[in-house]
């Protein structure tokens, strides 16, 4: 009896690290895309869509316009959040395996790297000039949006839906990133939020929409007002 207790522990001792292997293989087959995606992950989605009609672009690995676009039509398509992102449930709606992703903000600190840097490249393009405060007040606005009921769910889809940021529209989001931009970003992950709730900032010395105006106004920090 005890011979085949002590076979079966080390049976499941065996079986252990390759469960865990499994789930890291398939957490690995479906990262989270968004618009500035590379790789043959890219490739995979771009493939489906074009075999089921959504897409007439190149299969190049290059999640661009025509990506997005088709992403977003797919969606649409399918009754899933018209966000442009391929998360978890877009892989499964293309007939991929899905998993379960690791939150990018769990107990008050980042527990993933990609929203870090993601966060910090939309940091670098809004705020790069910005006292240090003011480039965590950006990336708070992110993560507050997230959280309110008439924003997308996650950072990529806050960060790039359409008509959100400038720095996207330009593509100053892609400028090369600074050591305090990502410090930033993980300070707002863990909760530091300078604005008080801010879902809106904008530099009142440039041109932007009246209706930004209208917004009740919180605080100034650098130079830009945030406001909810």
């Amino acid at each position: 009896m005890r011979r085949s207790v002590k076979v079966a522990f080390m049976v499941l001792l065996l079986l252990l690290p390759l469960a865990f292997w499994g789930a890291e293989r398939a957490r690995a087959q479906n990262p989270t895309l968004y618009w500035g995606s590379t790789g043959w992950h890219v490739m995979r989605v771009q493939q489906r869509l074009a075999q089921w009609g959504y897409y007439d672009g190149p299969i190049d690995g290059v999640f661009g316009y025509q990506t997005w676009k088709a992403v977003r039509y797919f969606q649409w398509k399918n009754g899933l959040a018209v966000d442009g992102v391929v998360g978890p449930a877009t892989w499964a709606a293309l007939g991929f395996p899905s998993y379960t992703p690791t939150p990018a903000v769990s107990r008050g600190y980042a527990t993933d790297r990609d929203a870090v840097l993601l966060l910090a490249r939309l940091i670098m393009g809004e705020a790069a000039d910005e006292p240090f405060e003011g480039k965590v007040a950006v990336g708070a606005v992110v993560l507050n949006r997230m959280r309110h009921p008439g924003f997308p769910k996650t950072i990529p889809g806050v960060i790039f839906q359409p008509g959100a940021f400038e720095s996207v529209s330009n593509g100053q989001i892609w400028r090369p990133l600074s050591p305090e931009a990502v410090r930033a970003a993980e300070l707002a992950l863990a909760g530091w939020d300078p604005t008080g709730g801010a879902l809106y900032f904008w530099n009142p010395a440039k041109a932007v929409s009246p209706w930004v105006w209208t917004r009740t106004i919180i605080t100034r920090i650098g130079n830009h007002v945030f406001a909810r």
